[in-house]
């Protein structure tokens, strides 16, 4: 059977480029985060999404925040890429004087068909560098959503999403210590797993009659989180 791609990504308050898979990611950083999608047009059946955040805070720059919140809505595909990746670097500051640096990366990906190629990567990493007694933080989630038959996020789901960005964009001005922060971005990314999951129950399953083909819809998330310190 031939399937035409569609493709549509939609950020959380603009639109993008897609096409019908749910993969999300959450990931911790301080600088512009940088997203890629690659046109259906270019790759029939092929989906591609690339999202990361990156911070460096140093003694021009105590306090640095960045966070990414992507969310790409994919069609029918054959296969899809999915990189997620937070960065947070802390350089050059003393325990008397510490810097902060936090980068956070949440990449949401909806794909749909059966039998697709995925690499999904999601990645990331906090470095201190000569600098005593800095919180450096780095997390990246990411939420794939798998089903039989393409479906679009309603209005409502996506306005719930645009709260959690919001509660995201909040961190930039906490001063909780790297632990406790690491929980608030840990409880969102479950806020956003609920709404995916509660999405996901609502898409179109599979008509096959064989129970061994048959294929409902599914929501896979993958967490990483590096720190200093984090307990």
């Amino acid at each position: 059977m031939k399937h035409r791609a569609q493709q549509r990504s939609t950020r959380l308050g603009r639109q993008a480029l897609g096409l019908s898979v749910l993969a999300a990611g959450f990931a911790t950083a301080t600088t512009l985060p940088a997203q890629a999608a690659t046109p259906a047009s270019m790759f029939p059946h092929v989906a591609v999404a690339n999202d990361s955040a990156h911070t460096l805070a140093n003694r021009a720059h105590e306090t640095r925040y960045q966070d990414s919140f992507t969310v790409h809505q994919f069609g029918n595909v054959t296969a899809a890429s999915a990189r997620n990746q937070a960065v947070a670097l802390s350089v050059g500051c003393s325990a008397n004087d510490p810097c902060r640096s936090t980068a956070l990366s949440f990449q949401i990906v909806t794909m749909a068909g059966e039998n697709i190629h995925l690499n999904a990567v999601n990645l990331s990493t906090a470095r201190n560098e000569h600098c005593d007694g800095c919180q450096t933080l780095a997390g990246a989630y990411q939420f794939i959503v798998s089903t039989p038959h393409p479906f679009t996020l309603s209005a409502q789901e996506q306005g719930q999403l645009a709260a959690i960005h919001h509660k995201l964009d909040a961190l930039g001005k906490s001063t909780l210590p790297a632990a406790d922060l690491k929980q608030q971005a840990d409880a969102l990314a479950a806020d956003v797993l609920a709404v995916l999951k509660s999405a996901a129950a609502t898409a179109p399953t599979s008509h096959d009659s064989k129970a061994s083909n048959s294929f409902h819809p599914t929501v896979t998330m993958k967490c990483h989180f590096d720190g200093w310190p984090v307990s």
